[in-house]
C-alpha cells in the first residue's frame, strides 16, 4: 500500500471518523482490489543461525526495506508478545517460542530508520493493559527492546517508540467486520501509520488453526473493551462470544487485514509452538534448528502469501491453506495458490518440517 492509501482510510471515513477516535465511529472501508489471473506474490526465505543477519538478508532479498518505507514516514511494527507480561516473573516466552524474537524486531527497526523513517512505533496489546518491554530480551540476554530503542533513537534521525496499545493508544477507530459484532475497534496508532509491518512467530492455535501474520493483528484490538479480567490476565472473550469457530475467528482476522493492509509480513521460524498452542500451557516449543538444521525467516509484502507459505512449511496445507486462506484469497486480500507464489530462496520442499497440529476447540 502506498503512502496515500492509509491516509485515505481516514479521509474516506470523513470528519466523523476523526472526531470519533475516542467515540468510536465506524469508517468507510477502502475498496478491495480485484484479483487478477497472474500473481506477483513473492516470498523471500532465508536460513541461518543469526537472527539479526537473517532479518537484514530476508529484507534485502525482497529488494530492501527502502522499497517499502519512504523517508519521513511513520512505521508501526506489530510483533507477537502474547505472554511478555509474565517475563517479569522469570518466565522466558522467547525461549518457549511464544513470542517474536527481539533480534528480528530490532533489525527491522534499524532498517526502517536507515530508510529515513521519521518514527518507528513497536506495539502490541498482549494480555495485560500495561507491561514492561524491558523484559523483551534477546535470546542471548545481552540487550532488550527498551535499551535498543534508546540506542537507535540516538544513532538515527528518526525516533523509536515502544507502546502497550491498551494503555498508550490515544484513540480507537472502529472498522467493519463480518462477524456478529458488526464492527470492531483498532488502535489509531496502527491506522494512522504510513506503513504497518507484522512480525509473528510461527505457532499452531486451538481456535484459529495457525497464528501467523494476519492473526497477529488481533493484538491491535483493545483488551478491556472486548474482554474480561480473568485472574492475573485479560481475555478478549467478547470477540468470539457468538462466533466461536475457526471460520469466524479467521473472518475477523481477514477484516482486520482489510482495514490495516499490512505492507510487510515477516514470519519468525526460529523457536515456535506446535500442538495445542498458541502457548506452551498446552502446546510444546519447537526449535526449528532441530528439524531443519537452521532457523528460517519468511518475508513478503503479501500477507496471505506469507501465511500460506508458512503453513506449507508447517505441513498445514489442507487444514489452513485450503480450508482457511481460500476465503482470504477470494476476498482479495492476497495470493494463496502455491503455483502463483514465487519463492525467492530455497525450494518449499527443502523447508517443510513436521509440525504437530492443534486439536481445535471448535470447528
Amino acid at each position: 500500500m502506498n503512502n496515500l492509501a492509509r491516509r485515505d482510510f481516514l479521509k474516506l471515513s470523513g470528519a466523523a471518523a476523526v472526531a470519533g477516535l475516542l467515540a468510536g465511529c465506524c469508517p468507510v472501508p477502502r475498496p478491495t482490489p480485484a484479483l487478477t489471473g497472474t500473481s506477483t506474490a513473492r516470498v523471500a526465505t532465508v536460513r541461518g543461525d543469526d537472527l539479526y543477519a537473517m532479518t537484514r538478508d530476508v529484507l534485502e532479498t525482497l529488494g530492501g526495506i527502502q522499497k517499502i518505507v519512504n523517508p519521513g514516514e511513520t512505521v508501526f511494527i506489530k510483533p507477537n508478545m502474547v505472554t511478555l507480561p509474565w517475563a517479569s516473573q522469570g518466565y522466558n516466552p522467547f525461549r518457549l517460542g511464544e513470542c517474536t524474537k527481539p533480534e528480528i524486531v530490532i533489525a527491522v527497526v534499524e532498517e526502517c530508520l536507515k530508510a529515513g523513517a521519521a518514527e518507528v512505533i513497536v506495539g502490541d496489546g498482549s494480555q495485560m493493559p500495561r507491561f514492561d518491554w524491558k523484559f523483551a530480551r534477546t535470546l542471548d540476554g545481552s540487550t532488550n527492546l527498551v535499551a535498543e530503542a534508546a540506542r537507535l533513537s540516538s544513532e538515527y534521525e528518526g525516533k523509536v517508540t515502544i507502546v502497550c496499545l491498551d494503555a498508550d493508544t490515544p484513540g480507537w477507530i472502529e472498522v467493519p467486520t463480518g462477524i456478529s459484532l458488526g464492527k470492531v475497534a483498532i488502535s489509531s496508532l496502527v491506522v494512522q501509520a504510513d506503513r504497518v509491518i507484522s512480525i509473528p512467530v510461527a505457532k499452531t492455535h486451538t481456535l484459529a488453526v495457525l497464528t501467523l501474520s494476519m492473526k497477529n493483528l488481533i493484538g491491535i484490538i483493545p483488551l478491556e473493551r472486548y474482554g474480561w479480567h480473568n485472574g492475573p490476565n485479560y481475555d478478549r472473550t467478547d470477540l468470539h462470544r457468538h462466533d466461536y469457530t475457526s471460520k469466524a475467528v479467521n473472518q475477523l482476522v481477514f477484516d482486520l487485514t482489510q482495514a490495516v493492509k499490512p505492507d510487510l509480513a515477516i514470519v519468525d521460524f526460529s523457536i515456535g509452538v506446535e500442538g495445542n498452542g498458541p502457548t506452551t500451557e498446552r502446546g510444546s516449543a519447537v526449535d526449528v534448528k532441530d528439524r531443519l538444521g537452521s532457523w528460517l525467516l519468511l518475508a513478503s509484502t503479501d500477507p496471505v502469501a506469507a501465511d500460506a507459505t508458512a503453513a506449507r512449511v508447517m505441513n498445514h496445507d489442507a487444514a489452513y491453506v485450503d480450508r482457511i486462506l481460500t476465503t482470504a484469497h477470494e476476498q482479495g486480500l492476497g495470493e494463496m495458490r502455491e503455483e502463483e507464489i514465487e519463492i525467492v530462496g530455497e525450494r518449499l520442499d527443502e523447508l517443510r518440517v513436521e509440525w504437530l497440529p492443534a486439536k481445535l476447540d471448535h470447528g
